[in-house]
């Protein structure tokens, strides 16, 4: 696909408010930044921006002040009742913390009320949020305060332990206070309880930044994605407004965590600038919990991945989900056989959708009635309006349609990583690279093969992991598989599969041969794995992303 002329980039046209500049002055040197081109009507390029307040405070003009914002079984605030909270933490970080426009506010909890308006606040004062995964251990909390430096930390009471161990070896982090700590003089409710409800956002330059949003760790150490303002913004202009197109009467729900940007933007930032509602739960969600918290909120959106659209599809069946209409898939590949379970329990079809944390959100989408099948496959979709994408050998040249080759993306957002000597890596000639390799078919639809890494070739053909995999799920003996190349002296390669096998099943040399005489029928024949290895679980990170790099280099 040609490169649009881009539009220029107003970087320089409001100064900074953030006196802090510990991030803006690690960011990579310019000529290793991704293009960015803003080429869509109307968008909000204004050279002073605060993104909460676009999303919240202007939420009033619009009409949406009274209206339901956020959910949960005990409380639901308005947009109006948001706002009052947000500006008295907002106030609180300023008078009392002292905090100054640029510091980073590290923020541990889980898909909560108190962790949404922290979040919000914190970037409404002009500082950076820097959330983190709620699973995470003292040792990787104190991995991220080494590289984000954050003065302050925001925490659910029931998660400080381990940030308080993370602290006591990091003492940059100054303090720690908690929230969902009823009764306690010291948690963050009864803190700003006293503070005005009305606060003037940071005048913050569209370029100064909101977030820093650590990567999940599926090939190792995570990186730090920096984001700025502009950047939220003009991912709500692009997969939401063209693909979802959430309307004010939507009730979201999911389970991906706020602090991965799949969450953020799914379940928070996304909803609000469509002025609808997101539910969070007391607790996690296991696929009958959702299934049933959906029947009783009447949530009408959904977001989580495919492994758990696979696990609530028979409870979806027996019980119903009516009310229902977008089911988001994202965070990893979505096997045909899961969409096709999901299908025959409600049928609806999946929005599927390709991301990263370096680019905030979805650019690869298609809306649930432009699904595509063909001999590549089912498509994941067409490239979302605001950004373009094609297909590259290993020059970066653009290569013929219906030729496997990595992708590069190009568009409203891009990547800027924290300090980090990957940025290269990711950013090549002013395009990203996610680090997928794809098919584009003559109609521009694009066809997920593997990850860089995961394409196995063996005796000189190309197989791609996600579609042996895919043929393994779709035999009644397996839960769920993992496919990676291992050496073979022979074919450079083979293909090896890891399964874990549904209740009551025994993984003996003879399941072996039936699930490659099942792999045989399926697909090509070369594709059957050669290797299986029986396994109680799977390597996975806490957003469900499958860590493939265990796999093929485990730990001693």
């Amino acid at each position: 696909m040609a490169t649009p002329t881009p539009t220029p980039s107003p970087e320089h046209s409001a100064p900074s408010a953030q006196l802090d500049r510990f991030v803006h002055d690690r960011l990579p040197p310019p000529a290793q930044w991704p293009r960015l081109h803003y080429d869509l009507p109307d968008l909000p390029l204004g050279g002073q921006l605060n993104l909460v307040e676009e999303l919240l405070d202007k939420a009033a003009l619009r009409g949406w002040g009274p209206r339901p914002l956020l959910r949960s079984a005990h409380l639901t605030l308005s947009y109006a009742e948001v706002r009052q909270r947000v500006d008295r933490i907002a106030h609180w970080l300023c008078r009392e913390a002292d905090l100054v426009p640029g510091q980073r506010v590290l923020l541990r909890g889980g898909n909560s009320i108190g962790m949404a308006l922290a979040w919000l606040a914190v970037v409404k004062a002009g500082g950076i949020a820097v959330a983190s995964m709620p699973l995470l251990r003292a040792r990787e909390l104190g991995d991220i305060i080494d590289k984000a430096l954050p003065v302050l930390a925001l925490c659910d009471a029931r998660l400080v332990d381990e940030l308080a161990q993370a602290q006591a070896e990091h003492p940059v982090l100054r303090r720690i206070v908690c929230f969902g700590a009823a009764g306690d003089p010291q948690d963050l409710g009864a803190l700003v309880a006293g503070q005005p409800d009305h606060f003037t956002p940071c005048p913050t330059a569209a370029t100064d930044v909101a977030l820093l949003a650590f990567t999940s760790g599926t090939t190792g150490r995570p990186k730090a994605a920096v984001h700025t303002h502009r950047d939220v913004l003009m991912a709500c202009e692009a997969w939401p407004r063209h693909v979802l197109r959430a309307t004010p009467d939507d009730i979201v729900l999911g389970s991906p965590p706020l602090a991965f940007t799949f969450g953020l933007g799914g379940l928070l930032v996304f909803p609000m600038w469509a002025g609808a509602s997101v539910y969070f739960p007391d607790a996690g969600y296991t696929p009958e919990s959702m299934v049933r918290t959906i029947q009783n909120v009447g949530a009408t959106i959904c977001y989580t991945a495919p492994t758990f659209y696979r696990q609530m599809s028979p409870v979806a069946q027996a019980l119903g989900v009516p009310t229902l209409r977008a089911c988001v898939s994202a965070g990893e590949a979505l096997p045909e056989a899961t969409r096709q379970l999901w299908h025959a329990a409600t049928g609806l079809e999946l929005v599927d959708g390709i991301g990263a944390t370096e680019m905030f959100h979805i650019f690869i989408s298609s809306p649930a009635h432009e699904v595509r099948r063909s001999s590549h496959g089912t498509a994941i979709g067409r490239v979302v309006p605001g950004y373009v994408a094609r297909v590259v050998d290993d020059s970066g040249r653009e290569l013929p349609r219906g030729q496997v080759g990595k992708l590069a993306v190009t568009g409203l957002t891009g990547c800027r990583y924290l300090d980090e000597p990957r940025q290269t890596q990711y950013v090549k000639d002013s395009w990203n690279y996610p680090g997928d390799a794809f098919v584009e078919d003559d109609d521009g639809y694009f066809y997920y093969q593997a990850r860089d890494d995961d394409m196995i070739i063996t005796a000189g053909y190309n197989v791609g992991g996600p579609e042996v995999e895919d043929a393994l799920m779709r035999h009644p003996a397996v839960a769920e598989c993992a496919v990676i190349g291992v050496p073979d002296e022979e074919r450079g390669m083979v293909v090896k599969a890891f399964c874990v096998l549904r209740p009551g099943q025994v993984g003996d040399a003879a399941l072996v041969r039936v699930l490659q005489d099942h792999v045989k029928a399926s697909i090509a024949p070369y594709k059957y794995p050669r290797q299986i290895e029986f396994r109680s679980s799977l390597p996975r990170t806490e957003t469900g992303k499958l860590q493939r790099f265990k796999l093929r280099n485990p730990a001693p």
